[in-house]
């Protein structure tokens, strides 16, 4: 995989492309998951590729949730903070408000089992923003769920990222969702990015030619 890539403070980037073509994988070298061969992954000025994944300014949200079952809602969330839960009265209150912020708060004491399918989901947003980095990266995090909840949470995601000026990544294999929240559109193909492109000009009437068979639409002329 080769690629050279730059996305703005704040800004949501969208990464689509057939299956196979190293999106999620690229999200595995940000995050810190899997080690690039060359090159750089910088951050606010500073290389990150020698870092940890948990020393890294990223977060990552993947498809499935990672609830741990025997654990209470505010348990998982708290694992984010403390490994050992150890919470504190300042862990609990970040808990609370980050809860809160996903429309979850009363339920820190409720297990997984007893949650719906995009509550869950929302826990686990809960625990990503509990650890206050500055870079989300969404690996489909939303795809099992019904379009009308799919949409809501991008919508959640969205407010959330104008809320505290967020950076994410996301990699959708659904057009539709790139399109509600991203402000630019990278296209990756044989791991390589072909084009990055702004929302409208990708989903509008003429999109470009190299990815219109993609998007299944008419070339520009």
């Amino acid at each position: 995989m080769e690629f050279s890539l730059q996305v703005s403070r704040g800004e949501c980037l969208a990464i689509i492309g057939p299956s196979g073509a190293g999106k999620s994988t690229l999200l595995s070298l940000v995050g810190g998951f899997e080690t690039p061969l060359s090159g750089r992954i910088v951050i606010d000025g500073k290389n990150i590729g020698d870092l940890r994944p948990d020393a890294r300014p990223v977060t990552t949200l993947f498809q499935e949730h990672n609830l741990f079952a025997h654990l209470s809602v505010e348990q998982n969330i708290g694992l984010a903070l403390d490994p050992g839960l150890k919470l504190t009265a300042a862990h609990r209150q970040e808990i609370g408000e980050a809860l809160e912020r996903v429309g979850l708060s009363g339920m820190d004491r409720r297990m997984p089992a007893e949650l719906s399918g995009g509550q869950r989901q929302r826990v686990a947003l809960a625990r990503t923003l509990a650890r206050r980095k500055p870079v989300l990266l969404l690996d489909e995090p939303f795809s099992a769920l019904d379009p009308p909840l799919r949409r809501s949470m991008l919508n959640l995601v969205d407010d959330i990222r104008r809320d505290r000026d967020m950076t994410i990544l996301m990699v959708s294999h659904l057009p539709d969702d790139a399109e509600r929240i991203a402000q630019r559109v990278a296209y990756i193909e044989n791991g390589r990015v072909l084009g990055v492109y702004e929302t409208g000009r990708l989903f509008g009437n003429d999109p470009p030619a190299e990815i219109a068979a993609y998007l299944h639409k008419p070339a520009e002329s």
